[in-house]
């Protein structure tokens, strides 16, 4: 008697914690896509949660001036993002510092863990994890990144005008870099790791043509320095020669790739061999209910302003979703802070 009294409170607590306990709406990332999303979601009424993980703000908090963005002529990526987030709790969202470590994405609610062995449940996801810049990991790059070290010539390009800079990698992406750096300045060297450029014949010899960009092959950066407050020199190991030299410069520009922060979701969700989430027309994932905006999908733009749209269309697509649903039936987790 008493062993089945005590199954059946474990089966009724079970229940209440699956009904009872469950968020209309969370949102894994906090940078353009995840805050906008939760900015028009707030708005619909859905509560949403938002963890904003490692790396509050995104990849802007890292980014010096921004000036295109709509309506901010010149102003910090730190301070958008900051504006953006006051945007977001004003609108509703309750944001958490954790950082969502697991998830279980085979039954509805959904559950995620975070690193504080926190558990939660949500009959919607919407991932807006982003993506991380491909980096060197030689001496000097992280101290002066957003100091003269860049992933992003849109960003950052225009603040090199008439200066010194190098772009970092010999494929598509180097020349393009290159090509809109030139707008900016004259004086541009490629550092490339292999004794040729992988770029397309094209954009070869568009880049080639131009006498004012100098290549420089079988080459890695080893060390980059500064005055401690801004980039000034690299070193550049030839690995053919074995030899180093130093080169003076105002920036250095990597355009060696960025790695969807998808890893978590791998088992889980279709993505593309890069890692990137595959999504429908309405920014669905291979399952029903969970939704993915920004870098995490985005492999070719990667602007701010594109991720924050991915993240208002998205939002609207998770309202439409829960209506047609009838998920509201659910009685929701209050807010837990």
């Amino acid at each position: 008697m008493k062993l089945h009294i005590l199954f059946t409170c474990l089966f009724l607590t079970s229940t209440l914690f699956s009904i009872e306990n469950v968020h209309k709406l969370i949102i894994i990332g906090s940078g353009p896509a995840g805050l906008t999303a939760g900015i028009y979601a707030g708005r619909a009424q859905l509560t949403p949660l938002i963890f904003e993980g490692q790396e509050p703000g995104g990849k802007l908090i890292g980014t010096s001036y921004i000036e295109n963005w709509p309506s901010e002529k010149h102003i910090l990526g730190s301070a958008l993002m900051e504006t953006i987030r006051e945007h977001a709790e004003l609108s509703g969202c309750t944001l958490s510092p954790s950082t969502v470590v697991r998830v279980d994405l085979s039954s509805q609610p959904f559950t995620v863990w975070t690193d504080f062995d926190e558990v939660y449940q949500t009959e919607s996801l919407i991932i807006a994890t982003g993506s991380h810049p491909r980096k060197i990991g030689c001496p000097g790059e992280d101290t002066y990144w957003g100091a003269g070290v860049s992933s992003c010539v849109t960003c950052d390009g225009a603040f090199f005008k008439d200066k010194k800079v190098v772009v970092v990698g010999g494929g598509d992406s180097g020349m393009e870099y290159a090509s809109a750096l030139s707008k900016y300045t004259k004086n541009i060297t490629i550092v490339q790791d292999l004794p040729m450029l992988t770029a397309s014949a094209p954009m070869q010899q568009r880049i080639l043509s131009k006498p004012y960009i100098t290549v420089i092959y079988n080459s890695l950066i080893s060390e980059m320095r500064g005055d401690g407050q801004k980039l000034t020199t690299i070193e550049i190991f030839n690995q053919k020669t074995k030899e180093k030299t130093i080169l003076e410069t105002d920036g250095i520009f990597l355009a060696i790739g960025h790695i969807p922060a998808t890893q978590i979701f791998r088992e889980q969700l279709k993505m593309d061999r890069f890692g990137h989430l595959l999504i429908n027309d309405k920014g669905q994932t291979s399952v029903k209910g969970i939704f993915a905006a920004g870098d995490a999908i985005d492999g070719r733009y990667r602007q701010a302003i594109y991720a924050a749209g991915s993240g208002c269309k998205v939002a609207m697509e998770v309202e439409n979703y829960l209506i047609s649903t009838q998920k509201h039936r659910y009685k929701f987790a209050k807010n837990p802070f």
